[in-house]
């Protein structure tokens, strides 16, 4: 019986984990394949990414996670950085529970916390995409174009403020801006 409890926990620990199940990147700069190839070796280099698929005409790379790791967008994001280029375009594709959200909302996914901008309330569930609008994750027209459809301070920072302590996080906090 203790055996039977054991696997089922530990079954249910890593489905937790599992819940960012691929990104897509499009990089802006790219000119060629060498630019290309230096993003696809950076994004490799990160400890949590298994795979990596780049697509040159459409500058996107599509990115897989080794299972029962944590994905961290700000690293990935980084890494972009650090091969020379800008993050145009950022989306996940998110395992999602009956997650129920809210327009100018905060909700928490395995531990990432995302607002929610621009969209109907809706209930989540299954794996859907949602695309990371944070000031460096988006060009810098669209960041200021998702800009009016809050007033929140956590929108200017990507860090949790005195607007976001009702939904219980710290001040601090990293919030990732989202839509769908």
């Amino acid at each position: 019986m203790k055996n039977i409890l054991f696997i089922a926990a530990l079954l249910c620990s890593f489905a937790t984990k599992a819940q960012v199940t691929k990104v897509a990147i499009q990089a802006s700069g790219l000119t060629c394949s060498m630019c290309s190839n230096a993003i696809n070796k950076s994004l490799r280099s990160i400890d949590f990414v298994q795979n990596v698929d780049a697509n040159i005409k459409t500058s996107t790379f599509e990115i897989t996670f080794k299972p029962g790791t944590a994905v961290d967008f700000d690293k990935l994001k980084k890494k972009v950085e650090d091969a020379g280029f800008f993050v145009a375009n950022f989306t996940a594709t998110i395992h999602f529970d009956k997650v129920q959200l809210v327009n100018d909302g905060l909700v928490t996914v395995d531990g990432t916390t995302f607002h929610f901008l621009n969209i109907k309330d809706q209930v989540l569930d299954g794996n859907k995409s949602i695309q990371l609008i944070d000031k460096g994750y988006v060009t810098a027209k669209a960041y200021k174009a998702n800009g009016k459809y809050t007033s929140m301070e956590c929108y200017k920072t990507g860090l949790a403020a005195a607007c976001c302590i009702k939904d219980g996080l710290k001040i601090g906090a990293r919030v990732f801006q989202a839509t769908i």
